[in-house]
């Protein structure tokens, strides 16, 4: 598929994602509508939003689709309100995590689960075609009081104890979309909220968009500099959340499992969703529960429908996406950052629970490869990595090779013009033998 990649359309504004293009893709999909459909939009904080928002809404109302306006909201705010407020479709105008110069388009169902693959290639059909629905135009309005309404729908889903309000918890948005949205829901369910990068502000002076190890290193610093407890930090959408305590980074693949264990616990499920990219500490963490994990494809669309198909408690991705259902089947980062602060007394619970569990060591690397030259390059990595010796081969999602106690994946990004390479095994230096030598074969390939 050429138009949507992992997560929606994406790419750099005026560029790869021009005024044109999302016009046209609002177009195929006011086509796939009914006439009269009722459609919301929202944007996270980046510069070009405004206009993309613009020609997204121009383009529906060619069709005859009746538009509304929601603002500036995180993902699992338009997401969660797409169905709570009965629209047919929400758009989501964001880039995730990507930097600033990037945008994209996200659609979610009238039950907020992401549209399907299916979905995406009925309107790629429709937009390559160009044979686009002409109506009467439709009427736009703009709508108030998303986070009341947000926090309105999640609040009844908590535990009934609630939050600990004991804890201190630094809140950072990073200057995306959750600005302002996420301290204010986090202060409403009465936790002392340490607010940082808590202006929106598409440029994103604070830090980069994606939060990692090496991106929160003045947030750690403002951490423990206030003696906060845990600190809570979003992407530039807010779809994706990580944690750090007062020892730092506290991983991606640590706090996934934690709550996931918490979540079949609460619901009684065993069963949990997750993608190709995420390591086998899930398993570890929730063996004793009897619990089967399941692996699929790369996004939170993917995750969604896996969750839903094996009646998982949850649906995660190493990244720090949480898809739990007792809400939806929808990415929700303050949510699963709300249940978590539900479940335990001291931040350092977390921690503890994995010095239990034998070590794991998980590391990352990219290789840089334009879109157009993924598929080739990806061919040849394939035929390539079949000769290291694996014990086997899975290429339902990129290449991902299992070595006894290790295992790499080699998976073409669906969001960014890179080929990424992961690896986890029991040993750090073995871990980043693998990433190297995953790095070393994508770019013999080139």
């Amino acid at each position: 598929m050429s138009l949507f990649g992992t997560s929606g359309v994406r790419g750099v504004f005026e560029k790869d994602l021009t005024l044109d293009l999302c016009r046209d893709v609002a177009q195929a999909l006011g086509t796939v509508l009914p006439v009269r459909a009722k459609v919301c939009l929202a944007t996270d904080s980046r510069v070009s939003g405004p206009a993309i928002k613009e020609a997204v809404t121009s383009g529906l109302c060619a069709c005859g689709i009746e538009a509304t306006d929601l603002g500036m909201l995180p993902t699992p705010a338009l997401a969660l309100l797409t169905r709570e407020w009965s629209f047919d479709t929400g758009v989501m105008i964001t880039a995730s995590h990507n930097p600033p110069e990037f945008n994209g388009i996200k659609l979610f169902n009238a039950d907020a689960l992401g549209y399907g693959r299916d979905q995406e290639q009925q309107i790629e059909a429709i937009y390559t075609s160009k044979r686009f629905r002409k109506a009467s135009r439709a009427s736009i309005r703009v709508a108030q009081g998303m986070r009341e309404s947000y926090l309105q729908a999640i609040r009844g889903k908590l535990p009934s104890k609630g939050v600990n309000k004991g804890l201190r918890i630094v809140v950072d948005p990073g200057n995306g979309a959750a600005s302002g949205f996420a301290s204010w829901i986090f202060t409403e369910m009465g936790l002392t909220v340490l607010p940082i990068n808590d202006k929106p502000d598409g440029h994103f002076p604070g830090r980069n968009p994606e939060p990692k190890e090496d991106t929160l290193r003045k947030t750690m610093a403002f951490l423990r500099e206030s003696k906060a407890d845990l600190a809570v930090c979003f992407d530039g959408d807010a779809d994706r959340v990580v944690f750090c305590d007062r020892e730092g980074f506290l991983g991606f693949n640590e706090p996934i499992a934690f709550i996931s264990r918490l979540a079949v616990q609460e619901t009684g499920r065993k069963a949990v969703a997750t993608t190709v990219e995420t390591g086998r500490l899930l398993e570890l963490a929730t063996h004793d529960l009897g619990v089967k994990v399941f692996r699929g494809r790369v996004g939170d669309a993917d995750v969604s429908h896996l969750a839903r198909e094996t009646n998982a408690a949850i649906g995660v991705e190493q990244v720090g996406v949480y898809i739990i259902p007792q809400v939806g089947y929808y990415p929700d980062s303050m949510f699963a950052a709300l249940t978590l602060l539900s479940h335990i007394n001291e931040a350092r619970e977390i921690r503890t629970f994995f010095e239990r569990i034998p070590a794991l060591f998980f590391d990352k690397g990219r290789v840089t490869c334009p879109n157009e030259s993924k598929v080739a390059l990806m061919k040849k990595v394939e035929k390539k990595a079949r000769d290291l010796g694996a014990v086997s081969v899975s290429t339902l999602d990129g290449v991902r090779l299992e070595f006894g106690d290790s295992w790499m994946l080699i998976r073409a990004s669906g969001t960014e013009p890179v080929i990424r390479v992961l690896a986890e095994s029991p040993s750090d230096s073995a871990t980043k033998e693998l990433v190297d030598k995953g790095v070393k074969l994508v770019q013999s390939s080139i």
